[in-house]
């Protein structure tokens, strides 16, 4: 099966990386604050050309990851073990992984309830999870961030679409499609999982781009 990615993935590790996550330091924060210290495998879904491996490891964690895209894999697979696989239906026994990470993926994934089910079910008793992406309130086909100091919210934050609509034509949306996921509907996607939602971050920017979760399994 060809992933979407795979004909963008020079230009995402290339071009678009090194700009996005630069432009976004809160990001990095984010993933130190609710991450935090550990040891053990941390598997990252939809970890794409393994960009944030790095940050994962100079944290204690063991990083591996797992994405649909050969193309992106191809980049990542210099940064950290990789797998090839669907994350609705990832190649972990249950209850076996300390912590799973995803960082600016979920929007790629129109399954995404599915995929938290599947987090939740590899995750060992007590494990984390760490949710970052865009900010449901503030980023998608219904908000114009072209002006950073008058950002423009228009109508359809509640329609959930998965369009190609955006703002700027220098983005991953216009290329490739995107999923929107309203707040509610992203909160209790964890939930109805059975996860137990233990704190949240935002972007440091004045009008955030991007929304963090941790969740805990529980259990003995």
């Amino acid at each position: 099966m060809k992933a979407v990615y795979d004909e963008i993935a020079d230009w995402y590790e290339q071009i678009f990386e090194p700009q996005i996550f630069t432009s976004l330091p809160g990001l990095s924060r984010q993933l130190v604050d609710l991450l935090g210290k550990g040891t053990g495998v941390c598997l990252e879904v939809g970890c794409g050309t393994g960009a944030h491996a790095a940050a994962v490891k100079a944290l204690g964690w063991t990083p591996i990851g797992v994405d649909l895209s050969t193309g992106m894999l191809g980049y990542a697979m210099d940064r950290l073990p990789v797998l090839r696989a669907d994350a609705e239906h990832l190649p972990f026994p249950s209850d076996s992984l300390p912590a799973v990470v995803s960082v600016m993926a979920h929007t790629d994934m129109p399954g995404y309830p599915t995929v938290l089910r599947e987090v939740r079910r590899v995750l060992r008793p007590g494990g984390i999870f760490v949710h970052i992406g865009v900010h449901p309130c503030f980023c998608g086909h219904f908000a114009d961030r072209s002006d950073p100091d008058n950002i423009v919210i228009g109508a359809g934050y509640g329609d959930g679409s998965w369009t190609k609509k955006s703002w700027t034509d220098r983005g991953v949306r216009n290329r490739v499609g995107a999923a929107h996921w309203p707040m509610s509907k992203l909160l209790n996607a964890f939930t109805d999982v059975g996860f137990t939602l233990e704190r949240f971050g935002e972007g440091d920017e004045a009008t955030p781009v991007t929304f963090s979760v941790r969740a805990r399994k529980q259990g003995a």
